[in-house]
């Protein structure tokens, strides 16, 4: 199983579902090797920096959305190594006193981190570990893996969303989740602004509207396919959604739709909608609105599935698609075109002493010290640019091209906001964790304050990400000195 969650159901009383069993070996081997070298050298004790971010957008897109921070704290707030995990690392030959360490470690750690559903770009520190340097080290893979996935399957989802308007879209990606990961995926995908997910796990666990029609195998089992349509109105008469391209859409799908939603009519019932799972949509769904509306049944909405993506989306309403609802699976909760984020984890603090990674790919020289991250807004509350400085210096006039210096942005005109908060203090949570819904109606009012050339698909325009000139000057000091 992936995560620990707790949370409220309807009623208001506590849910919680325990699906990371073992959190703290949710990690690569690599991380406990280097904790108990750190254990051997003598250097529990020492303190270290870390900052999250990303390089590349996915989906050769203009912005990100942030996610995941909400189960990591989640997790975290039971973190702890369990007798059986710590039997399990001595089979493996780790050291008796390094196991003794872990038996007796408490997190103590402290998080920085942007809210769940900001809309974040590259390079930008978006959460900032502090402390014992064993328990930052041990804590990168969970971190990377949780804040990866789903800051991924919730920017697809808010390009949907984008695509669709003001047209419902539905999670249907459940059955092509790699594995149990469907559980992050559908509540990512609330986050970035889908409206319901066929996933009830997901909907059960953290409260989030389930929604589903019927499957071809429900029309299949009737002798006939009208048959099949009212005993489902029948069971279901304020919810019936039928699916009507079983056999053929327009020969004996939609007319018998027709039928039972007259049918319907006699009863004080409505048909819901009707589903177009296959064959050209556009076409499809223009033949299904003509035919209904000419039955006096305006009402009944149109949903559509089948390998749908942002651009498909798009593609169907430039066309004039009727198309109310968008039941999108494969191609969100599986990322398609950007299967994974590029999401790294930077040590730069050392016992008080700024630190980076040097390359001959000048893209992976990292940032040194301890950062704060500046939003820059304009009278109008548009973003305008962010900015990385030192967590020690005053807020810049300017930020820098971080590459090539004569780029710069003057932005002392501008509106300020802090983009990281602290929300886990010396290993205690110090937030109200947020719920999915919540996280999506942030996401939502964020992405309203992000410019039209930031979402269109298609060349969008780069977002400004500078760096102040004292940050500058430290990275360009330790990287003279690393190199003589």
């Amino acid at each position: 199983m992936i995560l620990s969650i707790a949370m409220k159901n309807k009623d208001s009383t506590l849910r919680s579902a325990s699906l990371l069993s073992h959190p703290a070996i949710y990690t690569d081997y690599y991380e406990l090797t280097m904790a108990q070298g750190y254990y051997l050298s003598g250097r529990q004790n020492e303190t270290a920096c870390f900052d999250y971010f990303f390089r590349d957008l996915p989906f050769e897109g203009g912005y990100a959305v942030f996610a995941g921070i909400g189960d990591v704290l989640q997790i975290l707030e039971g973190f702890y190594f369990a007798e059986e995990e710590l039997q399990y690392l001595a089979e493996q030959g780790f050291e008796d006193d390094f196991l003794d360490f872990l038996r007796n470690l408490e997190l103590s750690v402290s998080i920085l981190a942007a809210k769940e559903g900001e809309i974040v770009f590259p390079i930008t520190p978006l959460l900032r570990v502090e402390g014992p340097i064993i328990e930052a080290q041990i804590l990168e893979t969970l971190l990377l893996n949780i804040l990866n996935f789903e800051t991924l399957i919730a920017t697809k989802a808010k390009r949907m969303k984008f695509a669709a308007g003001n047209r419902k879209v539905l999670d249907f990606g459940m059955r092509r989740a790699q594995g149990l990961g469907s559980l992050q995926a559908s509540k990512a995908a609330i986050i970035g602004g889908v409206e319901a997910t066929s996933n009830v796990h997901a909907s059960f666990t953290h409260n989030i509207p389930a929604s589903g029609t019927m499957a071809h195998s429900w029309v299949q089992s009737f002798e006939s396919e009208l048959d099949s349509f009212r005993a489902y109105a029948k069971h279901f008469p304020n919810e019936t959604t039928l699916l009507v391209d079983t056999y053929s859409t327009l020969s004996s799908g939609l007319p018998n739709a027709i039928t039972v939603a007259k049918e319907l009519e006699e009863t004080g019932h409505r048909l819901k909608g009707i589903r177009l799972d296959s064959g050209d949509l556009a076409y499809f769904s223009r033949k299904a609105r003509n035919q209904l509306d000419k039955a006096g049944l305006e009402y009944v909405k149109i949903a559509a599935s089948n390998q749908l993506d942002e651009h498909l989306i798009q593609s169907l309403l430039n066309q004039g698609a009727p198309i109310d609802l968008f039941g999108v699976g494969t191609r969100l909760v599986t990322g398609n075109d950007t299967p994974a984020l590029d999401g790294v984890y930077k040590l730069a603090v050392v016992n008080d002493e700024p630190t980076l990674k040097i390359s001959e790919n000048v893209e992976k020289i990292t940032l040194p010290g301890r950062k704060r991250v500046n939003r820059y807004t304009d009278d109008s509350d548009m973003f305008l640019g962010d900015g990385i400085l030192l967590d020690d210096e005053d807020d810049a006039d300017s930020i820098y091209h971080k590459h090539y210096p004569h780029k710069y942005t003057n932005v002392s005109g501008f509106h300020t906001e802090p983009l990281l908060q602290p929300v886990l203090k010396d290993g205690t949570c110090v937030i109200d964790i947020p719920t999915a819904q919540e996280s999506a109606g942030y996401a939502s009012a964020r992405f309203d304050q992000l410019n039209a050339e930031h979402k269109r698909f298609d060349h969008p325009h780069i977002y400004k990400v500078g760096i102040s000139k004292k940050l500058m000057e430290s990275r360009d000091k330790l990287t003279r000195k690393m190199k003589s």
